[in-house]
């Protein structure tokens, strides 16, 4: 493979997201390709018997076996960590093994976490199922209350995992407190960044340790693959992240990882006129529904923190109606352009209930405490003409008897 400025960091670390997007990251094959190449290997070769011993001896950089290093995938990460502004990025094959590395590598038995209460109903699961069975306690608090991060603290607490705006109810973590809380005692913030992306916020401006991604959200944002990504420092990258990865294997196959390398040339565009449309379409919405969570909307309790920490405030948020899960099934049922899907961050409109779908699992009582009502209802907002989505929520409405 040719080096490229796209890989000289003392370059690329000058340009501008929008630039990092598109060459950050780039290597080139003698063939001088201007796509990224693809490999689909699973191991590679060497000149002798010394190099392997070198490579596997880390005394030697080069390819070893696709689960320790894969020229695709290695591009894709040094973008990420580029437009991230971290030192570095390993990506991982989904959203979830992002989130499970992240705090599995570094937590043992008689570990203590404290949780954000809104959360994607899997990361839930991590902390209030998995996590115990391996001896390791989570105190799940309200994130927007700055007071509770320091009154969970306990002297084994090693991890603040939260993810802002939160899904699906878009609580919104003050990450300069919170992350400037975590510093003083020693704790690692490990943020959920997958409604933003770097594009429209970046936590390790705000202090942020570790920055956890699911790439199959807006990152594709074609609803294509599946996909994940860790951010940090190279120390900890190193020393924390890796001989986890090395050993249990998470790692994202280089076509998926290609496929994510596509997307991310769009993403800024992609990310900045989604919100714009999401934004037409929750001020048309804050007029017909009972409630409605949208930090871009100045009824947003938390609408000012949202716009000191956010470029803007993405394609998602939510809605609720008084009728519970008939009404919002109906609502759903009435839909004829957008899709009742329960993926986000898609350049097509998307619409689900989360009760019944991405937050089935936690149990009522549960998905009652973090927010999660029957009537509770998130939308994706795609690329689509914002007047035509509005068109389409405005007769679901009626046929619901909104």
């Amino acid at each position: 493979m040719k080096k490229t400025t796209g890989q000289n960091r003392e370059i690329t670390k000058h340009w501008r997201p929008a630039t990092q997007a598109v060459r950050g990251g780039t290597w080139r094959s003698e063939y001088g390709e201007t796509s990224e190449a693809l490999f689909l290997s699973s191991g590679f070769t060497y000149d002798d018997a010394e190099t392997v011993a070198a490579r596997f001896a880390g005394e030697q950089d080069g390819m070893t076996y696709s689960r320790l290093q894969n020229p695709t995938v290695q591009m894709l990460e040094e973008r990420i960590a580029l437009m991230e502004g971290a030192e570095a990025c390993r990506a991982q094959a989904t959203g979830m093994a992002a989130m499970t590395t992240a705090l599995l590598c570094q937590l043992q038995m008689g570990d203590h976490v404290v949780a954000a209460r809104a959360a994607f109903g899997s990361c839930r699961w991590l902390t209030d199922n998995l996590l115990p069975k391996w001896g390791i306690s989570t105190t799940t608090i309200d994130s927007r209350d700055n007071d509770a991060w320091k009154a969970a603290i306990q002297p084994n607490t090693k991890v603040f995992f939260f993810e802002t705006p939160a899904n699906p109810t878009m609580d919104i973590v003050d990450m300069t407190h919170v992350c400037g809380l975590a510093k003083e005692h020693g704790i690692t913030t490990v943020v959920d960044n997958a409604f933003a992306t770097s594009v429209l916020q970046r936590p390790m401006d705000y202090g942020a340790d570790v920055v956890a991604y699911s790439a199959t959200k807006l990152m594709d944002g074609q609803g294509r693959v599946l996909a994940g990504a860790v951010c940090s420092s190279q120390k900890w990258m190193d020393e924390v992240l890796l001989p986890f990865q090395r050993n249990t294997g998470p790692n994202l196959s280089p076509f998926n990882a290609w496929v994510v390398h596509k997307g991310l040339e769009t993403l800024e565009l992609r990310a900045m006129r989604q919100s714009e449309n999401a934004l037409k379409v929750g001020k048309f919405l804050e007029a017909r529904v009972p409630h409605i969570m949208h930090p871009g909307l100045e009824s947003h309790p938390q609408h000012t923190l949202a716009m000191q920490q956010m470029k803007a405030c993405g394609p998602i948020f939510a809605f609720s109606v008084d009728g519970g899960r008939k009404q919002a099934h109906a609502l759903l049922n009435g839909l004829q352009l957008i899709d009742i899907s329960n993926n986000i961050g898609d350049a097509r409109s998307l619409m689900c209930h989360p009760a019944s779908s991405t937050h089935h699992g936690m149990g009522p009582e549960a998905r009652e405490a973090m927010g999660v009502g029957e009537g509770l209802i998130r939308i994706n907002v795609g690329l689509e003409d914002p007047a035509d989505l509005i068109e389409d929520l405005d007769q679901a409405l009626k046929a619901a008897g909104l």
